[in-house]
């Protein structure tokens, strides 16, 4: 399913693979990341079933579509017959060193948050980005 060079099937895929990814890791860690945000169970439960409980876990597939869809664009840069499960990992593994864990790490210093919550968060991503990455370079852009 390739429409002007970008296999849309493949992003897709990729970004529900990532947001996925992220259910089952914050599934293992909620509570670590809990104690690392300040929050606990009780602040979930009050918050459940209002669209505050809901709107993060939109945004996060919205992310993880939009990321995907750049890390395909960033990995179609490689060239034809490159795109490969590995350029796919080492990209998505660059993307997050050069990006994302730089940017976390600064707004949650700046921010005074633990590190921990930085740690975790940033597993988190890389764990997301390295799915993606792979589905892509199993699937292509």
């Amino acid at each position: 399913m390739k429409f002007a060079g970008v296999n849309y099937l493949a992003i897709a895929l990729a970004g529900i693979a990532a947001w996925l990814t992220g259910a089952l890791y914050y599934g293992l860690l909620g509570k670590a990341w809990l104690e690392a945000a300040g929050r606990s169970r009780e602040d979930i439960r009050r918050s459940r079933g209002t669209p505050a409980f809901y709107l993060p876990f939109v945004l996060a597939a919205v992310a993880n579509l939009i990321m995907a869809g750049v890390l395909a664009g960033i990995m179609g840069h490689l060239g034809p017959g490159r795109i490969t499960l590995q350029n796919g990992v080492v990209s998505a593994v660059l993307v997050w060193l050069g990006f994302v864990v730089t940017t976390m790490t600064v707004n949650n210093a700046f921010g005074g948050r633990k590190a921990m919550l930085t740690a975790i968060d940033s597993g988190h991503w890389l764990a997301a980005l390295v799915v993606a990455g792979a589905v892509i370079g199993i699937m292509g852009v």
